[in-house]
């Protein structure tokens, strides 16, 4: 694998993705509760610190002009850790729950008011899970018009994402992680 300060390349994302048996085929059941013959699971990359970082190397210049970094939980966390460490800007931690002590607060981090924050996934398939975040943040008082997504499975999530006034970026798509599969 190569290890540069670098970002890597599409193909290298896909290629790390593969190596790291994160993408599988076969016959899944999605979060989204849709099938698919393909699973890509990208927390089998993110295990590895090499991998990780080139991830995040990828992630890092697409950040752009924002506040804080967020994600939530457990997918997208380390992939947040990562990136933010590479830009130096704060981070947020959303769970998938409130906590059922102290603060309740469904997230870790600061939000200050009209702060702007860029999310930031692993996986995006129907945009659900990353709505349920982007409620979160705003309802903290924070500007979300941008996510960010390692692989963006083509079905649904960039143009739900649309709607509620967020651009999808994603660092590889389904297609792509397809054509890869030799």
């Amino acid at each position: 694998m190569v290890t540069s300060s670098e970002p890597p390349t599409t193909a290298e994302i896909v290629r790390l993705l593969i190596d790291a048996g994160a993408v599988r085929f076969g016959d899944f059941t999605l979060a989204s509760g849709q099938r698919s013959d393909v699973y890509v699971d990208v927390k089998k990359a993110w295990t590895d610190p090499v991998r990780l970082e080139r991830i995040a190397r990828g992630l890092a210049p697409h950040v752009g002009d924002v506040d804080r970094l967020a994600g939530m939980e457990l997918g997208a966390v380390p992939l947040v850790v990562a990136t933010a460490l590479l830009v130096r800007r704060p981070l947020i931690v959303i769970r998938k729950a409130a906590k059922e002590h102290g603060t309740r607060l469904r997230y870790e981090g600061e939000v200050p008011p009209g702060s702007r924050v860029l999310l930031i996934e692993d996986v995006s398939t129907t945009g659900g899970s990353a709505i349920a975040s982007i409620e979160v943040l705003r309802a903290a008082g924070a500007r979300v018009d941008r996510a960010l997504v390692v692989v963006d499975r083509e079905q649904g999530a960039r143009e739900k994402l649309a709607s509620v006034g967020v651009r999808l970026t994603a660092l590889a798509t389904l297609t792509q992680v397809r054509g890869a599969r030799a």
